[in-house]
């Protein structure tokens, strides 16, 4: 199931969804039917037209906006916690650089803000993600990055998950062996509606720390340029993930 997941959101997800369409379009094109024909064009050119679109940052922040209903964790409600939960974003894949496998930059992000909030806080970490296609665990680059680099000490790690709800139920034994119930959660703040459900489920109380809010540039100009669809592509995967989970529910 995780693996037909991932291939039915890569080929429903930009940039693959419009392209197929639009090939489908072309298809419909060499029907005899005039009918079939204008279907086909009209298809295609509207395929062509959401792909150049969902490359517009602007249309990138605007499908963001939504999913980050959580501001910015307080001190206040740090203080109310007793552990600093950080989930994996994915990794980098045999870096040259590094010697090896390494955490991604989606990763790197939730680990900079996840150390802020620790040496702020002096709460105990625990990382999460494991290696659904191979290679190194990310929650073993996650610990190696938070050590080395930023100079915060990891407590647990959870190396076995596959996906968010993974993350949930092999980190809650970890964490409720320590008699730890109450918990802030760092990631992406589009992601945390999707994140934070699995995580009570298994008991916990999960205070949001999202992180890396969807912003425009100062200039309009630049926020209309086409600069790539990653904005785009990560809301829509959580629309299609929340949906999923609706009618999973």
């Amino acid at each position: 199931m995780f693996l037909l997941k991932k291939i039915l959101a890569a080929l429903l997800l930009p940039p693959a969804g419009p392209v197929l369409l639009a090939l489908f379009g072309l298809w419909l094109m060499r029907a005899k039917s005039r009918r079939w024909q204008h279907a086909g064009f009209t298809l295609a050119i509207l395929s062509l037209l959401s792909l150049f679109a969902l490359s517009l940052p602007i249309v990138g922040t605007a499908l963001m906006t939504p999913l980050e209903p959580y501001p910015p964790i307080t001190q206040t409600q740090l203080q109310r916690v007793q552990a600093i939960v950080i989930l994996g974003g994915g990794s980098y894949y045999t870096a040259p650089e590094y010697g090896g496998d390494t955490v991604g930059q989606a990763t790197l992000e939730r680990l900079r803000y996840g150390a802020r909030l620790a040496r702020a806080s002096g709460l105990p970490l625990l990382v999460t993600s494991g290696a659904p296609f191979g290679g190194r665990p990310e929650a073993e680059s996650m610990r190696e990055v938070l050590e080395q680099d930023f100079g915060v000490k990891v407590r647990w790690v959870e190396a076995a998950s596959r996906d968010t709800a993974e993350n949930a139920s092999l980190s809650a034994p970890m964490l409720k062996a320590a008699g730890i119930t109450r918990i802030a959660l760092v990631s992406h703040g589009w992601h945390l509606p999707r994140a934070i459900p699995p995580f009570e489920k298994q008991g916990l109380e999960v205070t949001p720390a999202p992180m890396a809010f969807s912003t425009g540039s100062p200039s309009l100009i630049e926020d209309l340029l086409p600069g790539g669809i990653g904005y785009s592509r990560e809301a829509l995967k959580e629309y299609l993930g929340q949906l999923y989970n609706r009618i999973k529910e």
